[in-house]
């Protein structure tokens, strides 16, 4: 007879399962295994009873004792005050918010159990708010583990859902047998346990487990859980990366004399040795038949943009269009406009025009810019998020190009490699349904499915090219995992005439002076940035604020354009502002951090950004980009201030402190990767990004390279195993990994 498979349902009790099953949901637990790969936050030792005379001032300890005293004292507010003697001493049990159940539990005469962290004083020593339980019964022969848990989801149900799931899931081996998947040789570390063995220790490890190597993860038990993460995010990438290369699309050439060769002529600078660089990476990946699927990073003002126009110029020649899609307006008017003064001259002899459109268009000028997108005519489409609106169809897009591709949605991105023709969209999946796509995905391997997916495969090409551009330089740990199915090109030099920019951390007592060398800089014919963390006065937050500061510097500077621009204007007020600011006239802008991308004036030579102890460090260092983009010398001052703290906490020195050692966007993405995480990194909750819950990119490199080099194995040999690996591990999150 067959063995009847284990069952990966939810474990909830059906009886009484409704606000469980919510909190459960809302925790993302919905299978077995999901319930078993929920891990601990911590551990409580409750199999133990200390003396209080064996005790110590600040240790968390479990007592045994009798209650020999017990009221409610109003002195200085209503309280619970027990007192219990365990034969060797006595300690007060204080309770702020009781019931008359705990009262009646803890009335004199009963001999109860208390875990709490005790604490000295005059009065002796005293627990606040400990677990109190009747005391009987034997000790617990494992550690106690707390979850991580949601209102209404209470710790000894969550518990015993656990401990049902794990009799319940699939914890069956995944890692193919034999040499392949050695671990120990390849890292160095300790060999590895198996699944079921690890999660079982690590729910209800032994009292004699050394809890530091739980608590940092070093425990065996821990890498085995560290390695299969890792591992179902590289098989992930990688059957992505492979779905998309069983992809067609457009393959396009630049033609001898073209449009390519046309505006390396015209462009009034002389492209860098990297920008050459990458720039044939991506012709030579257009020229294939294949879907590219590149990131091109660069750090602020390395020139992404010109890198981005040559390979829409290569679209453009072979008879196809192109999109640009950035995440502000501000930043995609500022590509437009080095676009159409680079591409319209030589589009008009083709009878094609760069075209515009955003959100804030009137309804007169985007109908004609939607029908220049519909016939053809509009060779390169940039604009915001409306790029990528029902109403807006393409001719013949091949590719799209998405800048600070981290401030998208993968719904947003996954539109726009998917626009074409509705027509066209039947008609590429009429084809789907006689074609077996599970061709395209390795044997016993689940194929990329979802929207992109289904409107792609015909003959003809209809998956566009991708191109994503971000100014956040990619650390290493993250290109290997996080981006492993992408190919990364890097401009790393910046164009000659960027003059380094000098910066210093004041405290905001020192305002007046800052005033005084914006005062200077203006008299010099220089233009300054000062950069406001929030529009208008808040309650919440004690910052100062942008229209503050911008009433404040009119008083101070008389004489001098003081401008103010935030998210919160009309369109039109902006462009004015800012056109203003770009042509010199307006001496000092007051903002919100809507600049922190696409704003080009070489005239500004110094940058203000007040409270930066609030902000990020990759957003720090884009801001900082606004300056140093002409000849003069230049100056970024990061103002702090600690309010009714006596000094700034760790992770703002931090930031504040890399900033001043280094100018160097690798390097101060690496800072940032450390302080900030994998998930805040990259914007994961928004980017859809399976977040890393037990690997540390920054000390896993071991276990990333041995996953990094397992995975095509799995994937070529055990394909089932390699499905049944992502599955348990992926759950429907790897859809994601399209975008």
């Amino acid at each position: 007879m067959p063995r009847t498979p284990k069952t990966d349902a939810p474990t909830a009790p059906a009886a009484k399962a409704s606000p469980m099953v919510k909190g459960l949901q809302k925790l993302g637990l919905v299978r077995a295994i999901d319930l078993a790969l929920h891990l601990p936050l911590r551990y409580e030792d409750e199999t133990r009873i200390t003396a209080l005379r064996d005790a110590h001032d600040g240790e968390v300890v479990q007592i045994e004792a009798v209650v020999t005293h017990s009221e409610v004292s109003f002195c200085p507010r209503r309280q619970l005050v027990v007192t219990v003697d365990d034969g060797t001493d006595t300690c007060t049990l204080r309770f702020f918010n009781f019931y008359p159940s705990q009262q009646k539990a803890l009335a004199v005469g009963q001999r109860v159990r208390a875990r709490g962290e005790l604490k000295g004083g005059f009065a002796g020593c005293q627990m606040l708010h400990p677990a109190v339980k009747a005391a009987g019964g034997e000790l617990p022969g494992a550690l106690t583990p707390v979850y991580p848990t949601v209102a209404g989801l209470p710790q000894p149900w969550l518990r015993k859902a656990v401990l049902g799931s794990l009799a319940r899931a699939d914890l069956s081996e995944t890692l193919p047998p034999g040499p392949e998947a050695d671990f120990t040789n390849k890292t160095g570390l300790q060999p590895l346990w198996n699944l079921s063995q690890s999660l079982l220790f690590l729910h209800h490890p032994t009292p004699d487990a050394a809890l530091a190597t739980l608590e940092d993860h070093s425990h065996p038990a821990w890498q085995r859980l560290k390695a299969e993460e890792l591992l179902a995010q590289q098989l992930s990438q990688l059957v992505a990366k492979r779905g998309r290369d069983a992809l067609r699309a457009p393959p396009m050439r630049a033609l001898p004399g073209g449009l390519t060769a046309q505006l390396q002529a015209v462009l009034p600078f002389e492209l860098t040795p990297a920008q050459r660089r990458v720039g044939q990476e991506i012709a030579a990946d257009l020229a294939r038949p294949v879907p590219m699927n590149r990131l091109l990073q660069g750090d602020v003002g390395s020139g992404k943009t010109v890198v981005a126009a040559l390979a829409a110029a290569v679209a453009i020649d072979a008879g196809w269009q192109c999109a640009l899609m950035a995440p502000t307006e501000i930043l995609a008017e500022q590509h437009f406009r080095k676009l159409v003064g680079w591409l319209d001259p030589l589009l008009a002899a083709r009878g094609q025009r760069v075209a515009w459109l955003t959100g804030s268009q009137k309804k007169k000028e985007r109908t004609a810019m939607l029908a220049l997108v519909a016939t053809g005519e509009a060779a390169l489409v940039v604009g915001t998020h409306a790029v990528i609106q029902e109403q807006v169809v393409f001719d013949k897009l091949a590719l799209a190009i998405i800048d600070e591709q981290h401030r998208f949605g993968v719904a947003q991105r996954l539109a726009l490699r998917s626009k074409m023709r509705p027509d066209e969209a039947d008609a590429r999946g009429a084809v789907l349904d006689q074609v077996d796509t599970r061709s395209a995905a390795p044997p016993g391997v689940a194929p990329v499915r979802g929207e992109a997916a289904t409107r792609s495969g015909s003959a003809t090409g209809v998956e566009p090219h991708l191109l994503m551009m971000t100014a956040t330089p990619i650390p290493r740990t993250l290109a290997m995992s996080y981006y492993a199915d992408l190919d990364v090109s890097t401009i790393d030099e910046l164009p000659p005439g960027r003059t380094p920019i000098v910066t210093k951390v004041v405290n905001e007592s020192r305002r007046d002076e800052v005033v005084a060398r914006i005062r200077a800089q203006v008299a010099e014919g220089r233009q300054v940035y000062w950069v406001c963390p929030l529009i208008e006065e808040s309650e919440a937050l004690d910052l100062t604020n942008a229209t503050a500061t911008h009433a404040e510097l009119s008083a101070a500077l008389p004489g001098v354009l003081i401008g103010l621009l935030h998210s919160r204007m009309p369109v039109a007020e902006k462009k004015a502002v800012m056109d203003l600011f770009t042509q010199g006239q307006m001496g000092v802008l007051v903002s919100t951090t809507v600049i922190e991308v696409g704003v080009d004036v070489p005239n500004a030579s110094l940058m203000v950004v007040e409270h930066a102890e609030r902000l990020g460090l990759s957003q720090l260092h884009q801001l900082r980009g606004r300056v140093g983009r002409g000849s003069a010398a230049s100056a970024c001052v990061l103002l702090y201030a600690t309010g009714d703290a006596p000094r700034l906490s760790d992770t703002a020195r931090a930031r504040l402190k890399a900033m001043v050692e280094t100018n160097d966007g690798f390097e101060i993405a690496r800072r940032d990767l450390e302080i900030r995480g994998p998930g805040e990194f990259l914007g994961a909750r928004q980017s859809g990004a399976p977040l890393l819950r037990f690997a540390d990119l920054a000390t896993d490199t071991a276990l990333l390279d041995w996953a990094r080099e397992l995975a095509p194995l799995m994937l070529d040999r055990h394909p089932v195993l390699a499905r049944r690996h992502v599955e348990r591990w992926m759950g429907g999150k790897s859809e994601y990994l399209k975008a």
